[in-house]
């Protein structure tokens, strides 16, 4: 039964755009106009085209049903101690968003603090960053509406479980940080944007602002500003003490930064250098005696640990704690008096303690080959709380002794799953220029090697994010129908450090695209599928990945997920954030970076007449960090050029952004969607 509808025609106009004497063709420009009539008729037509498409297949309702049961299982988050308080983010199964409760035990629920789900009606309000104040009588909790990264700060009385009348608007990336006497507290905010362009806003002249409890915001006090530079952002932060205040300079997304300190109750002191020429990133672990424990990876390609002493007049006695390992330093914890790092081996973390003079104490043992998620300690707490997952491990959290040495599981998921059938196994493929890139592949134990199997390879190979072991339902479904779930580790994330990074930006960003395309032809050379069997999925940077994959080999992958995508690489740095990415990907303004970036920017290189295979594109009306008209002119560009009778479709979501606080009930359609249509069309036959 052909339940393809006609392929619909999308009207185009002789825009053209001139870059360093090449002209470029721009068809589908009107696409950009969020607020068009013309536009949203296309959306609400694309969507329909789809829906009529995907609602054919029986096993679409099977993958939402067992989406449903599946994600329906307790979870729990890292405990966090406010003054022998235990405040614990929980979820009972399927509510859209979780809710916070406190208790006297970490592993008792407890009372009701903050359910986010009585915010909306349709779960889409979310609360983001979080702070206590240091008495633990207030919680200043940022709340996001339809996964935009805008957000308010509002504030709630733990005593009375009442929130307070202050409503800090116009806020993104930021974490408050209170004044050691709970009076008040520093955030990163925003000149107001223009109503009209909420979804555009490119977010500049970010200041570093001082809110006392009450007053208005007007009034909060300007602490830290450059009208010099209005693309520079600033992150204030405090140690644990409340007795050193930071700032930490940034003006993109590759980790590099300026650090300033002075004394946190001091307003009017002079801010001092720790770093000041963006020549590397320097993160602040914490401070005990005044001593600054920093993470960075100045002469360290790896990572190290360095402390230096801080005073009101200036920084002495820098001094190397930790030395590059050769293994990759994700992230540095003070507690117990010792330093605590997680490091990457071969893409799955460890955990390695040192003491403060940096004499390495020995490795805490993980419960199998994944990742550590959250965590929460203190320089003087003599326990840990962390969370833990792989593909086959639901997020369990985990306390860790440090006086004992015994690790014990606080929570553990009960998931209706035969575990026992299943199995991650590692292996490593050879990419065009002889890289070894690891993968994790999971599937059924005694699975037969006779390249029957559905595929289902995601990638990212980007901005220095590691693809380490994480667990989803959606992971669960899939593999219940026979499937292989896959993820290849590409050039351009953090898995092997900062030359594994540089080695899938910029110039060299095609690394990535044949790490991908390795790792299917590994899949298919190995005989766990054929290649009208593997399907590619990957969102955002991964979205890039997927869609340059499928203009490149469209003749290797038997179906293609590209969500929430950036995609038109010469105009993509004109909206929201894009201009942060610059560093990663360049800039079509630059006569140097144009020829390297339209020579695979997907939406310049998709060709008239080629059979692209079943294609999916994923997007959301409101994300305002990759703008979805990209997808749209994408879908358009794809439809009209297509040369076959494969699905081509676009799926854009109504009230969502990026990701960030999507409803659970959104991720169940979206996921049973995205896996039916991958199975569908990878199992034709």
């Amino acid at each position: 039964m052909n339940v393809l509808p006609p392929r619909r025609v999308t009207r185009r106009e002789a825009v053209t755009q001139n870059f360093h004497g090449t002209i470029v063709a721009d068809p589908y420009h009107w696409l950009e106009d969020d607020n068009s009539p013309e536009v949203k008729q296309w959306v609400d037509a694309q969507n329909s085209d789809f829906q009529n498409y995907i609602g054919n297949f029986a096993v679409r309702n099977q993958f939402k049903n067992r989406l449903t049961s599946l994600w329906d299982y307790a979870r729990c988050g890292v405990p966090r101690n406010v003054n022998g308080v235990y405040y614990t983010w929980r979820n009972n199964g399927l509510q859209n968003q979780n809710v916070l409760y406190r208790s006297a035990n970490p592993t008792d629920i407890g009372e009701l603090v903050l359910d986010p789900n009585t915010l909306s009606t349709d779960g889409t309000v979310a609360v983001t960053n979080f702070a206590y104040s240091p008495n633990g009588k207030y919680l200043a909790y940022g709340l996001s509406s339809s996964g935009s990264d805008w957000q308010t700060i509002h504030l709630l009385n733990l005593e009375t479980l009442q929130n307070l009348p202050d409503n800090l608007q116009h806020v993104r990336y930021t974490r408050p940080c209170w004044l050691p006497d709970s009076s008040g507290f520093f955030y990163s905010g925003f000149p107001a944007p223009k109503t009209s362009q909420v979804l555009e806003a490119d977010a500049k002249n970010m200041q570093v602002r001082l809110h006392i409890l009450g007053q208005d915001q007007n009034q909060d006090t300007i602490i830290y500003k450059d009208d010099n530079n209005p693309d520079w952002n600033f992150s204030f932060s405090a140690d644990e003490d409340k007795k050193w205040a930071f700032i930490n300079v940034w003006y993109g997304t590759l980790r590099k930064n300026q650090l300033y300190f002075r004394p946190l109750e001091k307003l009017d002191a002079p801010w001092q250098p720790i770093a000041d020429n963006f020549g590397e990133c320097w993160d602040v672990i914490d401070v005990i005696d005044d001593v600054a424990y920093i993470e960075t990876k100045q002469d360290a390609p790896f990572g190290k640990v360095m402390s230096v002493k801080l005073s009101e007049n200036g920084i002495s006695h820098w001094q190397t704690v930790i030395p590059d390992t050769g293994e990759m330093l994700e992230y540095v914890v003070l507690v117990n008096s010792q330093i605590l790092c997680v490091t990457l081996h071969h893409a799955a973390h460890r955990l390695m303690l040192y003491g403060l003079d940096g004499k390495f104490v020995r490795e805490i043992a993980l419960p199998s080959k994944g990742s550590i998620t959250g965590y929460f300690a203190k320089p003087c707490d003599t326990e840990m709380f962390f969370q833990f997952a792989s593909a086959l491990y639901p997020s369990a959290v985990m306390k860790y002794s440090f006086a004992t040495g015994e690790m014990v599981t606080v929570f553990a998921p009960q998931i209706d799953f035969n575990f026992d059938a299943y199995e991650t196994v590692q292996e490593f493929c050879t990419s065009k220029d002889g890289t070894r890139v690891p993968m994790f592949i999971t599937k059924r134990k005694g699975l037969a090697k006779d390249g029957s199997h559905p595929v289902y390879l995601y990638g990212y190979g980007g901005f220095e994010i590691s693809m380490t072991p994480s667990f989803a339902p959606s992971t669960l479904a899939w593999l219940e129908q026979g499937g292989i779930y896959v993820v290849a580790c590409l050039r351009g994330g953090n898995e092997y450090g900062e030359a594994w990074h540089r080695a899938g930006m910029l110039e060299s960003k095609q690394n990535v695209f044949d790490d991908f395309i390795a790792s299917a032809e590994y899949l298919i050379s190995e005989n766990y599928t054929s290649k009208d069997k593997i399907g590619i999925h990957g969102g955002s940077n991964g979205g890039l990945l997927t869609g340059a994959c499928l203009t490149q080999r469209p003749d290797l992958f038997g179906a293609v997920a590209v969500a929430v995508p950036v995609l038109d690489m010469l105009n993509y740095h004109r909206f929201t954030i894009g201009r942060y990415w610059i560093g990663e990907y360049g800039s079509a303004d630059d006569p140097q970076q144009f020829p390297f970036m339209y020579k695979y920017s997907p939406l310049h290189n998709v060709k008239m007449n080629t059979v692209y295979p079943p294609t999916l594109i994923l997007t959301a009306d409101t994300d305002d960090r990759v703008v979805p008209s990209q997808a749209r002119k994408f879908a358009a560009t794809l439809q009209a050029a297509d040369g076959g009778t494969n699905p081509i479709f676009i799926r854009i979501e109504k009230s969502a952004g990026h990701g960030m606080g999507k409803p659970i009930a959104k991720m169940i359609e979206e996921r049973a969607d995205l896996l039916a249509f991958l199975l569908v069309n990878l199992c034709k036959a």
